[in-house]
């Protein structure tokens, strides 16, 4: 009788941690699956076996508490959802007492690092927006007078975090220098954290990968369509879409190997891209998430690709299915979500709703 992996999944009690569970409870065989979270609200949600409460990644008690857990759950392997535990993870990676499956120390380092990323994949010539490291004023400055020559408009955001954290479309210095006070008031992230972008203005795409000692085993991109609450927000986005499609775009799927290939060359683990494209329509990397998943993998789960289920395959180097490195997916399938209202898979010819003339 095959043995039940016994997996723990961090950040437990958010959506990107809850459509992973979902993924791996469809699988073709049995997992035993414990969560954790620093609060114990939204674990209720999930799907698990077991949940606990520990601290924050931040604590200098995390790594025990973690270690605890593994030990008293007899944990084979850990998936870290949350960026902030990829990256404790990652870094302490030898003092983990299970099995992880994370990209390079220095990839997981440079991918939470947006500007950082932006100058590898611009020395690569790889498409980016034009952007700018604010340190202080003075470079503020510069950046937008740089950017005023064609009047255009621009896009402010933290060099860490996810969700579109602290990102805003600005025109006016005054509105940049009234955002980074506001956010070093508030949230203590200020010059030096920041970098300004030129404006993105078409159609924005994910796309998710796995990857193996260099080797890209399988991918799926999307068009992000409409977000969460994204016309309650400053920015007008949260990168969480309540409506996407697959698509199949050579441009993107090529742009996006390359962009992940030019920040690692061994590449193991799931790799995330997001583009946009400019008012060329090129699709332009904007950053890329490494070593966890977008929030709704369960929808390409849901559309016939299960990718959490193969990540934990290739993590204990088990035999694969025949996947297609690109497009293993038709497009135009739709994913649509909204809270409360859960979710629905819809292909391009079966939308119900009329238009009425009159």
């Amino acid at each position: 009788m095959k043995k039940i992996k016994r997996i723990l999944v961090t950040g437990a009690g958010g959506p990107a941690a809850f459509n992973f569970v979902k993924s791996l409870r469809v699988a073709p065989e049995r997992f035993y699956i414990v969560g954790t979270d620093i609060k114990p609200y939204h674990l209720e949600l999930n799907d698990l076996d077991k949940r606990y409460i520990i601290p924050p990644a931040s604590s200098i008690d995390y790594l025990k508490y973690l270690n605890k857990i593994i030990e008293k759950e007899k944990i084979d392997f850990i998936h870290p959802q949350p960026d902030v535990e990829v990256a404790f993870l990652s870094e302490n990676r030898e003092k983990i007492k299970a099995k992880l499956f994370l990209p390079d120390k220095n990839t997981i380092k440079l991918c939470q690092d947006k500007f950082e990323t932006y100058e590898i994949l611009k020395q690569n010539k790889i498409p980016v927006a034009e952007s700018y490291l604010i340190e202080n004023k003075k470079d503020l400055k510069l950046a937008f007078k740089m950017f005023s020559k064609n009047n255009k408009l621009m896009w402010i955001r933290a060099i860490k975090g996810a969700g579109s954290r602290a990102a805003l479309p600005i025109k006016e210095i005054e509105h940049a220098e009234i955002w980074i006070d506001y956010w070093q008031k508030m949230k203590g992230i200020g010059y030096g954290q920041f970098m300004i972008s030129e404006f993105l203005p078409g159609k924005e795409f994910a796309f998710q990968s796995l990857w193996k000692d260099g080797e890209l085993i399988t991918s799926q991109a999307r068009e992000r369509i409409e977000y969460l609450f994204g016309n309650i927000t400053p920015s007008g986005q949260t990168s969480t879409p309540s409506i996407a499609k697959t698509v199949h775009r050579n441009d993107v799927n090529k742009i996006a190997t390359a962009a992940i290939k030019a920040i690692d060359l061994k590449a193991s683990g799931i790799f995330c891209v997001d583009l946009k494209e400019n008012k060329e329509g090129i699709p332009c990397i904007t950053e890329i998430n490494a070593g966890r998943f977008f929030t709704t993998s369960y929808f390409f789960t849901q559309a016939g690709l299960n990718m959490p289920y193969f990540y934990i395959k290739l993590a204990f180097n088990e035999k694969l299915p025949k996947l297609k490195k690109y497009n293993p997916l038709p497009k135009d399938v739709y994913w649509v979500r909204h809270v409360d209202m859960g979710y629905k898979l819809i292909k391009e010819d079966q939308w119900r709703s009329k238009q009425l003339r009159l």
